[in-house]
């Protein structure tokens, strides 16, 4: 674990928000996390919109950061001259320990209802469980992956779509790529998925996704690894890829490869402008499109495999 960090602050105004995050995600290689101000809500539509956020990225204290800095006040730059009505601010360059980011997460997590019966709690909250909730209990620590952000509800409402029209004998097996804190591994088995895989390329985010899954007891049910899809074998009835929008058409043969005759493939991660772009990376794989959903900037989209068994 890395004991401290370097920590990018921008200030932007709150519509340009997912622009700079894709850039700072892309430019960061980690996750970003949005500040706007003390949230206290139980679902995202009673959130307030605010006139300003702070995108902040991550980087390991050891790493240089004059480059990525360079790069970062380059790009808001074009933006100012793109955008002269609005005003950017200076990014910001501070050291963080770890310990204060995995705290941090605590201010804005709240009990989170999700589609018809996810309810996600944070390990140091308590929430009101009905009857056919299914309850998912989550401290993300430094991983990604609350359900707050509109890429992992997306990926969530789209799984409880397709477990629900499953066939009630049979526990599809399920590929979670890029699992975070695990969340979506986590719904996956209470949803009634059968053998599950959920993997990431950083270390760290592993450790807190058996973590998540031993807190929901689901610690014998889920393989958790560091193995590139890539060089992954095995083939399943659901993948989730909740990843950058390049990434997941620079996967899509992977992704199509692994994905069983009958299989249900779901892609976030996707700024809405950016669509287009996986669309045309997918259009020469041998998978029926079937549909898209959008919240706020970011979509999810859902692809079949219609190749006969």
């Amino acid at each position: 674990m890395i004991a401290s960090w370097l920590e990018i602050a921008c200030d932007v105004p709150a519509e340009y928000a997912d622009v700079v995050a894709d850039f700072l995600t892309r430019l960061s290689g980690s996750g970003v996390c949005v500040d706007n101000q003390c949230v206290d809500a139980f679902s995202p539509s009673e959130i307030p919109d605010s006139v300003r956020v702070v995108i902040k990225g991550y980087l390991p204290a050891d790493n240089d950061p004059a480059p990525r800095m360079n790069e970062l006040e380059a790009f808001i730059s074009r933006l100012s001259r793109q955008y002269p009505a609005a005003s950017f601010g200076h990014p910001a360059l501070t050291t963080v320990n770890a310990e204060d980011w995995s705290s941090s997460w605590k201010v804005h997590f709240k009990p989170l209802r999700i589609g018809t019966h996810l309810l996600i709690i944070p390990t140091w909250e308590e929430a009101a469980i009905l009857p056919d909730d299914l309850v998912l209990r989550i401290d993300p620590g430094m991983a990604f992956g609350t359900g707050g952000h509109e890429t992992t509800r997306l990926c969530l409402e789209l799984l409880e779509q397709i477990m629900e029209r499953r066939d009630p004998a049979g526990a599809p097996s399920l590929l979670d790529l890029g699992t975070g804190s695990g969340i979506l591994a986590i719904a996956a088995s209470l949803l009634g998925a059968g053998r599950i895989v959920a993997l990431d390329i950083d270390p760290d985010a592993i450790d807190v996704a058996r973590e998540n899954l031993v807190l929901n007891e689901l610690g014998e049910r889920v393989e958790c690894g560091t193995t590139p899809v890539e060089a992954v074998t095995e083939r399943f009835d659901i993948i989730l890829a909740n990843i950058l929008a390049g990434e997941l058409v620079r996967l899509a043969p992977n992704l199509t490869d692994r994905l069983l005759p009958g299989g249900s493939l779901i892609l976030s991660g996707i700024l809405a402008e950016k669509e287009p772009l996986v669309r045309v990376g997918f259009d020469a794989q041998p998978l029926q499109y079937c549909e898209t959903i959008r919240a706020g900037e970011w979509v999810a989209m859902r692809y079949r495999n219609e190749t006969a068994v």
